[in-house]
């Protein structure tokens, strides 16, 4: 259905497999029909399957088109794109567009088609878990629910991080970004960009960008996978409150740019510390070589399947708290972590430590990512020294990883010390 006439055919055909059509009511500028949670319900059985297309403005029995008061045109899809973001876990990145075909008649209505992919993940909606048979949505039953979680899951024979992106296309990779992972200056081929596996088939043979493509090769990750980003907020004061904040970040683009943008976030917002015992002595608030390779850690091994789950730095006068989405694999504990090494997402984390960091940040780093595992002993031994607390990891419900990293002791620089 790529073009009006191939929509407006399979309208006159009916519903299918691959299309739902809706009759709009609205009271004012309010939409009454049909339901909030209804349509929710669809969303999902389309991503939970194959995708598929709404067509709002047609009713589903006659396949009359009723077209949309154009006044509401706005109203409707604000409701749509709504629906999308909040009514359906996790939340569902569809292609909303404004339209016209002829009725009956002749006459242009306005009508609104909304395209769902396939999706990376399995979505809840108001109404349970659905998948799309037919013309109708099905509420999975627990078995088959248990397969597609299996079969969307880093559980896979094909590790996620590898997995083709539905809606991608290799036409969409920023070319520039793929040269970093190769080398002698090569031009990034087909048969290259394969290898390195950041394009891969799909389920129907379509050439998409993988997880891994996405999240370093495309200059905005966020268009496929919008949890895939660093929500950085600093306080002013040692707790979480709204009231306190003094500034507040959603850090996207490729991975390793956000890595060095959040820890610019953290630079800015740093405090400068001092000790008067015998002379004035000034350092820094947090060991930034520790806070680089936390972010490090954080993008290369947190759980990119957990749907609308970001990586959070939260920034306090007396310490830092990182939250990374996903629990620790293959029986890791808090405890093991400086003596053991797993990559949950080994393509992402051999391309990161292809990705050059710049001389000039002072890391003692070439590149981002160091696959000898010595980034927690790293994170340990640096906030220990400066600080004189060891940081604290954690596990909060199985499902994401908190660290704690303690600020220095020392008194605050003031401009009256300057003087």
């Amino acid at each position: 259905m790529d073009s009006l006439d191939d929509l407006a055919g399979q309208i006159r055909l009916g519903e299918d497999s691959a299309l739902e059509l809706k009759r709009v009511l609205l009271a004012g500028a309010r939409v009454t029909a049909p339901g909030r949670g209804d349509f929710a319900d669809e969303l999902a059985a389309f991503a939970n399957s194959r995708g598929g297309t709404l067509v709002l403005g047609v009713d589903d029995k006659t396949r009359e088109l009723l077209g949309l008061p154009i006044e509401h045109l706005d109203t409707v899809e604000s409701w749509v794109r709504e629906i999308c973001n909040d009514a359906v876990k996790p939340s569902i990145d569809a292609v909303i567009r404004k339209l016209e075909l002829p009725d009956s008649t002749g006459k242009l209505v306005p009508l609104i088609r909304v395209d769902v992919a396939r999706s990376l993940f399995v979505h809840k909606s108001p109404g349970g878990y659905f998948r799309r048979l037919g013309s109708s949505k099905r509420e999975m039953p627990p078995d088959f629910l248990a397969r597609l979680f299996q079969e969307r899951s880093q559980s896979r024979m094909i590790r996620f991080d590898e997995s083709p992106v539905p809606g991608t296309s290799p036409a969409e990779l920023d070319l520039q970004l793929a040269r970093r992972f190769l080398r002698d200056g090569a031009e990034p081929t087909d048969a290259l960009l394969r290898k390195l596996r950041i394009v891969a088939d799909d389920d129907d043979g379509v050439p998409r960008v993988t997880v891994t493509g996405v999240l370093l090769c495309t200059q905005e990750p966020q268009r496929w996978m919008p949890h895939a980003q660093i929500q950085a907020v600093s306080y002013a004061g040692d707790r979480r409150d709204v009231n306190y904040q003094s500034d507040a970040r959603d850090l996207g683009g490729p991975l390793d740019a956000q890595v060095m943008e959040t820890l610019h976030f953290v630079r800015r917002n740093m405090q400068v510390q001092a000790t008067k015992t015998t002379a004035r002595v000034e350092y820094t608030q947090f060991s930034e070589r520790a806070i680089f390779e936390a972010l490090v850690n954080a993008v290369a091994h947190r759980d990119y399947s957990m749907g609308g789950a970001r990586v959070r730095l939260h920034m306090f006068g007396d310490r830092i708290e990182l939250y990374v989405p996903g629990g620790l694999a293959n029986t890791l504990t808090p405890d093991s972590m400086p003596l053991r090494q797993y990559n949950r997402n080994e393509l992402i984390v051999s391309l990161l430590a292809r990705c050059p960091v710049g001389a000039d940040e002072g890391l003692g780093r070439s590149y981002l990512m160091d696959r000898r595992g010595d980034g927690v002993p790293i994170i340990l031994d640096e906030s220990e020294r400066l600080s004189g607390r060891t940081p604290e990891y954690s596990v909060i419900d199985d499902s994401e990883l908190r660290l704690v990293i303690w600020a220095a002791a020392g008194e605050i620089a003031t401009p009256e010390d300057e003087e």
